[in-house]
């Protein structure tokens, strides 16, 4: 009992890591780095799009060039993905990364998004 239990944990902790494909020099942030490096904060990537992190727990996206405005909430997973849950019912899931001394937000297909600093 203990060791398929044991078994189901590896197996469960290995897909949750497996979307979010990570490179050499990625260095993930745990939980609480991750809370305190957003909370409050705006991230502006290269297409000009923003994410704003409300210490309240609300979050927006603003897309480039007077795109609109998504709305949502986010939280902070024991991994430390970042996950937000859209108004409209989406959601997703993202790993921001520091590789050297850039940051990047992973999402969960794999692409790379680097965020201005």
């Amino acid at each position: 009992m203990i060791r398929t239990a044991f078994v189901f944990l590896v197996c469960a902790t290995g897909v949750l890591a497996e979307p979010f494909a990570m490179r050499s020099g990625d260095i993930g942030f745990d939980p609480d780095a991750m809370r305190d490096r957003l909370s409050g904060q705006i991230l502006t990537f290269y297409d000009d799009g923003q994410s704003e992190y409300y210490v309240d727990g609300r979050y927006t996206y603003t897309y480039a060039n007077d795109g609109g405005t998504a709305y949502g909430y986010w939280r902070v997973e024991d991994t430390g993905a970042v996950c937000i849950d859209f108004v409209n019912g989406f959601s997703r899931c993202d790993l921001y990364v520091r590789n050297g001394d850039r940051l990047l937000l992973i999402d969960e297909n794999g692409a790379r998004f680097p965020v201005r600093d």
